[in-house]
């Protein structure tokens, strides 16, 4: 059985050179991730060459997700590298202080005595350090220790509960676009949106730069829950990512929060991404927790498209064994569940002809026990649709767009074909040759059931009209027939 999860891997010092990313496929990666919080654009460009030159090799496809930095706030830096802060003492966040010391620090975020008041909550070094905010004074914030601890250089800010103002898209961001552009990225994530209005943004400035990829929202603010719906509507892509998101809404609140992103996405037909920690150990170790484990294994039951892994892969001792662990785990969570379908799928109304023929065609394959799904698809959209279904039947996206073939990548359950397809071809003839790619493939055999689902006229987006439930073999057994009943 095909692993249905898709597997996101960071890309780092880790696992940057050809031999170890050729490790990385061959362990199950479906999909890299560029980091641009690290990292030139001649770095990123670079990357992504060698991925896909060696997917290629691999006879794969491989996506490519550009990760925006976003609006990082951080404390600024110490003249001695750290200091150690001590429950009860006083500290300040100056911003204009340049080397701070034991009784202050620099902060890269000059609107933050603006975005707080006497009693909120700052959160530093991703909740270890805790600060509780006596008075603003021009623009010194002036807290008291509530949790203390060694505070180095750069460490992150947060605000309990969210309410820091900072844009999603920074100066930064706008450049970094106009890489993920350049370099084609299938994926691009927006670190930190609000609003709906932030997704449309970066869509927008993608899309002025030539770029064709589809926009991950990543969701990290506390505001980004409040206004969840709207971004999910907003976007083609959601990412739960539990580290800020953790921070400032509770690490408590991050598990049914989790599941409901997943519901809200399969619902309206998005992607969605699990991140952050999900083999956290394995940066050190080369096996995972128990309850890394079952972390992930909870993720792919509830729905999850693609689990994603960062330290582990970009900088860990472990990153093709981090990747191996993360589809062994899958593969068996998904061997033992249960495949009913979703009511979701069996009480849709149905508004799209495309769509009507994705949602009957996950029917009639679970009904009849078929064994695969082939669609021919230009956008990816009869496919995506498919995919949110709970099904084990695999679903092949057959498509000539070496995009669209790069961005099924991380559709749950749906693996790309490459598959030449003209719209003047005769359809009969095309479904032949679908049948054979699947034959030569190993996935069908004679007598096996497959689903077909096709447009006519050929080779026009949005145009899936047509679905054929053929018997493995029946199709050049006739084509034979035909052929000798012809003078």
């Amino acid at each position: 059985m095909r692993r249905r999860t898709k597997i996101v891997a960071t890309l780092g010092p880790a696992s940057s050179d050809e031999k170890t990313i050729d490790r990385l496929i061959e362990a199950g990666v479906d999909v890299v991730r560029l980091n641009f919080s690290h990292g030139t654009a001649e770095d990123h460009i670079k990357r992504a060459e060698l991925v896909r030159s060696r997917a290629r090799a691999h006879g794969r496809a491989v996506g490519v997700l550009a990760d925006m930095q976003g609006p990082k706030i951080r404390i600024g830096k110490f003249k001695d590298g750290k200091i150690q802060l001590k429950e009860g003492e006083p500290f300040i966040l100056d911003v204009e202080c340049e080397l701070g010391d034991e009784s202050r620090v620099g902060v890269t975020y000059p609107n933050l005595p603006g975005d707080v008041e006497r009693g909120a909550t700052l959160l530093l070094n991703d909740g270890m350090i805790v600060l509780w905010v006596d008075k603003v004074v021009g623009k010194q914030v002036h807290t008291r220790v509530v949790q203390g601890g060694e505070l180095s250089n750069n460490k992150g800010i947060n605000r309990a509960g969210g309410g820091l103002t900072a844009p999603a898209l920074t100066a930064k961001d706008r450049e970094d676009i106009q890489t993920a552009a350049k370099l084609e990225a299938d994926y691009v994530a927006i670190s930190f949106p609000r609003s709906a209005e932030d997704v449309h943004e970066a869509r927008r400035l993608l899309r002025a730069a030539g770029g064709h990829g589809a926009i991950v929202a990543k969701i990290e603010r506390a505001e980004a829950i409040e206004a969840i719906e709207e971004i999910i509507d907003a976007t083609d892509a959601v990412m739960v990512a539990r580290g800020d998101l953790g921070v400032e809404i509770g690490d408590a609140a991050v598990p049914p929060v989790q599941k409901r992103i997943i519901r809200l996405a399969r619902e309206r037909n998005k992607v969605v991404i699990t991140a952050t920690q999900m083999m956290e150990s394995m940066i050190t170790n080369p096996i995972p927790t128990r309850a890394e484990v079952s972390d992930v294994a909870n993720a792919v039951l509830d729905g999850t498209d693609a689990v994603m892994l960062s330290a582990e892969t970009a900088s860990g001792k472990y990153p093709v064994e981090a990747v191996a662990a993360m589809d062994r785990v899958c593969r068996e969570t998904e061997r033992q569940a249960t495949w009913d379908l979703d009511e979701a799928i069996l009480g849709n109304r149905w508004e799209r002809i495309d769509e009507t023929i994705a949602g009957a065609s996950i029917i009639a394959a679970s009904r009849l026990g078929a064994t695969a799904i082939a669609a021919f698809t230009e956008s990816g959209a009869t496919t995506l649709w498919m995919s949110r279904a709970n099904t084990h039947v695999p679903i092949y996206a057959l498509s000539p767009q070496v995009h669209t073939r790069r961005k099924v990548t991380l559709y749950r359950g749906v693996y790309p074909v490459n598959f030449r397809l003209n719209r003047h071809d005769d359809p009969a003839q095309v479904m032949r040759a679908a049948e054979d790619e699947l034959r030569r493939r190993g996935t069908v055999r004679d007598g096996d059931i497959i689903i077909i689902t096709i447009g006519e006229p050929m080779a026009a987006p949005g145009g899936t009209n047509t679905m054929k439930i053929v018997r493995v073999g029946d199709l050049a057994r006739r084509a034979e027939i035909e052929g000798g009943a012809q003078p």
